[in-house]
C-alpha cells in the first residue's frame, strides 16, 4: 500500500513541476548531509570530496514514472555541463546493480548512478517525493530544490547552477 501512495504522489508531483520549470531557492546556509555511496561500478563517491564545485544531486528509483521521464533530460544536461566543473550525481533509492542495470539499457545515463540500498541517506535529506533533486553550492549548502520532474536540459535551469560558480569564492 506504501508504495501506491508514494507512486500517486510521484506523479502528482511531476504534473505539477513540468507545468513551471523552476528550483526552489533553499533560504539560509543549510549544509547538504554528507554521504558516501558506492556507484555501479564500484567506485566510492563522498559528497564532501565534491567540495569547490556545483554539485546537482538527484533522488530516484527505477519504478518511479517521473524519474524515468526525467533522467533523459539529465543525461543530456549532463553533456552540457561535465567539462564545466559542475558535478552530477544521481542516488538511487533502495534497489540493487542488477535492477539499475537492467533498467539502464533503456534509459542510459553517462553520470554516477549511486547506490543508498539501506536508505540510510536519504532518511538524511528532506525528500518528499521523488523524483527530488538538490543543487549544492561550491561551499556544500544547498541552494536550490526540485521537487518531481524538470527538463534539466533547458538553458535557465543549468544557468542557475553555473551561476553558482560566478557567486560562491571557494
Amino acid at each position: 500500500m506504501k508504495s501506491i501512495v508514494i507512486f500517486v504522489v510521484c506523479w502528482l508531483l511531476a504534473t505539477a513541476a513540468l507545468a513551471e520549470q523552476t528550483l526552489t531557492a533553499v533560504p539560509g546556509k543549510v549544509e547538504a548531509p554528507d554521504f558516501t555511496l558506492q556507484d555501479t561500478s564500484g567506485k566510492t563517491h563522498t559528497l564532501s570530496d565534491y567540495r569547490g564545485r556545483p554539485v546537482i544531486i538527484n533522488f530516484w528509483t527505477t519504478w518511479c514514472p517521473p524519474c524515468r521521464e526525467e533522467l533523459p533530460s539529465m543525461n543530456r544536461a549532463w553533456h552540457m555541463i561535465e567539462k564545466e566543473g559542475i558535478a552530477m550525481l544521481a542516488i538511487n533509492m533502495g534497489e540493487d546493480e542488477d535492477t539499475i542495470f537492467i533498467f539502464s539499457a533503456d534509459y542510459p545515463t553517462d553520470f554516477p548512478v549511486l547506490m543508498d540500498r539501506s536508505g540510510e541517506v536519504i532518511e538524511q535529506w528532506p525528500v518528499k517525493g521523488l523524483p527530488t533533486t538538490y543543487v549544492i553550492a561550491p561551499d556544500g549548502t544547498i541552494a536550490y530544490r526540485a521537487i518531481g520532474s524538470r527538463e534539466w536540459d533547458e538553458k535557465a535551469l543549468l544557468d542557475r547552477v553555473r551561476a553558482l560558480q560566478v557567486t560562491v569564492k571557494p
